[in-house]
């Protein structure tokens, strides 16, 4: 049985340690995480590096990002940085461990409405958006359009980590590279701890600085040149 981790467990366990800090971890560390049928999930995720996780459609991959992102009860630990993530609140753990999911949601009328501070008029020319985009309405955006869109706002709030599950599902081949070209480049200058949910053995291949596939219940690395 999993025991799901509360933030009155952290509290009881940092009392019992006198307050011991962990040493500082340089990206995202699961110990033990267990979700769903997922059980004993141990994974480090470096500063900068794309960790890809690929498995069968209903595995758990999705909900692995979730319990990363605190969306999702969960057993194990899971830290940023040294920091656990049952010490800070949920919104502000979601602020520095950013989820994409598969599709995106949108609150408003205006694409730009999404995007604070102006950070909509510095979109990035890769994106592939004409200067007017700001002012469209959501509900003319392909699914495309709004997977890149995502993106971007994604990155605006300055997360410290990227959970990213099947960024460019809804992308033709051309549009796929040049994202993926630009997510690494944002990802390496950031130092963004990145854990990248695919399914296509090219993009694996491309992108993956070490590829994990679910298996059981488990990960295991996947050495092979996919």
């Amino acid at each position: 049985m999993c025991h799901v981790r509360t933030r009155s467990d952290y509290e009881c366990r940092r009392e019992l340690l006198h307050c011991s800090v962990d040493p500082v971890l340089k990206g995202l560390l699961l110990e033990n995480v267990c979700i769903g049928g997922l059980g004993s999930v141990s994974l480090e995720v470096p500063d900068g590096q794309v960790i890809c996780v690929s498995g069968p459609s209903g595995s758990g991959k999705s909900r692995l990002l979730r319990a990363i992102a605190d969306l999702e009860p969960h057993g194990g630990r899971i830290l940023l940085n040294g920091t656990d993530q049952l010490s800070v609140s949920a919104h502000h753990w979601r602020r520095r461990v950013m989820m994409v999911p598969a599709d995106s949601q949108w609150w408003f009328d205006k694409v730009g409405e999404h995007f604070p501070d102006l950070t909509g008029d510095r979109l990035p020319p890769a994106l592939g958006f004409p200067p007017g985009v700001m002012d469209w309405s959501v509900s003319r955006l392909s699914s495309g359009e709004r997977q890149r869109l995502a993106l971007w706002r994604a990155l605006t709030l300055e997360p410290q980590a990227l959970l990213l599950d099947e960024p460019t599902a809804n992308l033709d081949g051309d549009a796929t590279i040049r994202i993926e070209n630009w997510l690494l480049a944002e990802i390496r200058r950031r130092h963004l701890a990145t854990l990248w949910v695919a399914h296509d053995p090219a993009q694996i291949h491309r992108v993956a600085d070490a590829h994990f596939r679910i298996t059981g219940t488990g990960l295991e690395p996947d050495h092979g040149s996919d």
